[in-house]
């Protein structure tokens, strides 16, 4: 469980490779790298689109089937090519007026690291890099890929009375 009060949070922002997406990349014979997606992060984070929480993509990553993918799942900010990942954090925060403290992210790895100490709720997968870990409020008992996206989200959500609640949930 996140030692948090859940009920604050009004974004949740994620990483893609190590966290949405397993740790070990393709390559497809044209170059590009492929990632691997978890199902049932897909159906958890379109659900929390839908429930009105501001899901966003920050990724260092370039890919053209990531934006594809979470744009499909109705997540309007994909941010791709993130180099500094504050920058798209410190955007993030003016468009929609949100508070650090409002503001979950999930990241695995270094490029992660300035954003985690920026936000109100710190989370990682449980295959993150030791300093990573060392700053996260929450470790998630899933690995990066399977799961821990919707591990984080279904809690939120829990907390928020909007899991399996209403109409979003089954997808009516």
């Amino acid at each position: 469980m996140i030692n948090y009060d859940l009920t604050k949070i009004k974004a949740l922002f994620f990483d893609v490779d190590g966290v949405l997406s397993a740790e070990t990349v393709v390559l497809h014979p044209n170059g590009e790298p492929m990632r691997t997606v978890n199902i049932k992060d897909g159906y958890a984070l379109q659900l929390a689109v839908k429930c009105g929480l501001h899901i966003a993509i920050i990724t260092g990553g370039k890919t053209e089937a990531v934006r594809k993918r979470y744009e499909g799942l109705g997540i309007k900010d994909v941010c791709l090519g993130a180099a500094v990942k504050t920058k798209e954090y410190n955007e993030l925060l003016q468009k929609y007026q949100l508070k650090p403290e409002e503001v979950l992210y999930m990241g695995d790895d270094i490029p992660d690291y300035e954003v985690l100490r920026l936000v109100g709720l710190p989370c990682c997968p449980a295959d993150a890099a030791p300093e990573i870990k060392a700053i996260c409020t929450y470790i998630s008992h899933k690995n990066g890929g399977y799961g821990c996206g919707r591990d984080v989200v279904e809690q939120v959500l829990k907390a928020q009375g909007k899991w399996m609640s209403h109409e979003e949930s089954f997808g009516w």
